[in-house]
């Protein structure tokens, strides 16, 4: 029989609650009850309802939701220090088909498994606490999703997963089939109280997905009652092929399929037009920014301000090029002022892009709230230290923020209730031992692609 959770009490912290009513409470306490927030307020209020719970000190910490990243490839971890042995890719299709390609058709369960687990572990040690993962590993479909799911379990980290199904090596119809098997699997587990883990339908970009694909794909996931998370018009190349092929652009084509809707996502986006931008929004379809990945990328700046103006969810994600969502949201703030030439912009945008928009987008697939410290939302908090140099209150939180909670170590981690990282010690996994590891199956993996 399983043991029951202990309550926990985090006290005497600075606690910044988020959410549509931000507050930040000096002294502030979180009860955290089952893996869920029971209460949040000043520590003498909520110490009444703690009997015989754990106590964690938050002391000279800012207390705040987990981080949550919108766009996240796990499996890109083994790309870390490789050197393909030919001429440097000059463009975005060739950094595709000598690098990323070669990858995902190269990777091994074993090699899904311990790719997942080094960024996991970074993103304990970020206090980033929910991803949503866009898997990609062509030579290895048939239950690749399984150990990324353990290893979402073994570190803690909740997280939506999918396969981007693709037909560049013929093998769309064993890619849907993954994704019905996980979503199914992660359905029956919620319905059994177990929402650490979810699932959703993926497709790699429309230019490598044909029209029978394409429609078996929506079809299978508008029967699970999910949506489509699929990369958009990352390059302008993404929208030339589908003009060539089908004679219509990337979010038409989406359109048209009735691939949109709020539980599907649209990354990327760099290269839309406003007609695009609109479709997005009449489909209350959320789009996903991934700024250091397209800076990396050379591919262009996505028109993220024109999208917000005209009423599009825009979240913030990495893309698999970094696990701390603080980082990118730096990045954010400081590409679209340099894009602009104009350094009043994108201040509180970028902000919100991680702290509103993405519990938002998140929110669409767990049955609780996430990234907001309240009574019945989930317990995935972190604790930063922070000893703010000036004053710290619900009007100056976002300087706070962006300038010096960005930089600030994350002292604890918890998700779902559950303590993973304590004083800066990641309890829930060994980490030397996954990184030895990793670096003896990369080493294989190298040889091979």
């Amino acid at each position: 029989m399983a043991l029951k959770k202990k309550p926990l009490l985090i006290e005497n912290g600075t606690v910044v609650t988020l959410g549509g009513n931000n507050k930040v409470i000096p002294g502030g306490s979180v009860l955290v009850k089952g893996g869920v927030i029971e209460e949040v307020g000043p520590a003498a209020r909520v110490a009444r309802k703690a009997h015989g719970a754990e106590r964690i000190d938050a002391r000279g910490a800012v207390v705040m939701p987990g981080m949550i990243n919108t766009h996240m490839h796990l499996y890109s971890t083994f790309a870390r220090g490789l050197s393909p042995k030919q001429p440097p890719p000059a463009n975005f299709v060739q950094i595709l088909e000598r690098l990323w390609w070669p990858l995902d058709n190269a990777l091994t369960r074993e090699d899904i498994r311990y790719s997942a687990l080094v960024p996991l572990i970074d993103c304990i040690r970020s206090g980033t606490t929910t991803i949503i993962d866009h898997h990609e590993s062509q030579g290895c479909q048939a239950g690749c999703m399984d150990p990324i799911e353990e290893s979402l379990r073994e570190t803690g980290v909740r997280g939506c997963a999918c396969l981007g199904v693709s037909d560049r090596y013929g093998k769309g119809a064993e890619g849907i089939a993954e994704n019905e098997r996980f979503v199914r699997k992660t359905r029956a587990a919620l319905e059994k109280g177990d929402d650490l883990v979810a699932g959703m339908f993926g497709l790699h970009a429309l230019f490598t997905v044909g029209e029978e694909t394409l429609a078996a794909s929506v079809e299978a996931a508008k029967g699970l009652g999910t949506g489509i998370h699929v990369h958009v018009a990352e390059d302008a190349s993404d929208q030339a092929e589908n003009e060539r092929r089908y004679s219509m652009r990337v979010v038409r084509r989406l359109k048209r399929a009735d691939a949109l809707g709020p539980k599907s996502i649209a990354v990327h986006c760099v290269h839309v037009n406003p007609a695009e931008i609109d479709i997005l929004r009449n489909s209350d379809t959320p789009a996903v920014h991934n700024p250091q990945s397209n800076m990396n990328n050379a591919v262009g700046v996505a028109p993220v301000m024109q999208m917000l103006s005209k009423g599009v969810l825009v979240g913030l994600g990495t893309d698999g090029m970094t696990s701390n969502m603080r980082d990118e949201v730096r990045v954010a703030n400081l590409l679209h002022k340099l894009a602009a030439r104009d350094p009043r912009v994108f201040f509180a945008e970028s902000c919100n892009l991680l702290l509103g928009n993405n519990a938002r987008i998140a929110g669409r697939f767990f049955p609780r709230p996430l990234g907001v410290l309240a009574a019945g939302a989930y317990a995935d908090i972190i604790l930063l230290d922070y000893d703010p140099p000036t004053p710290l209150d619900g009007g100056t939180f976002l300087g706070h923020f962006l300038f010096g909670l960005c930089g600030a170590r994350v002292r604890t981690t918890i998700v779902n209730g559950r303590v993973l990282m304590r004083d800066g010690e990641v309890l829930s996994v060994d980490e030397e031992k996954v990184a030895a590891k990793s670096r003896a199956l990369a080493k294989a993996f190298w040889r091979r692609f």
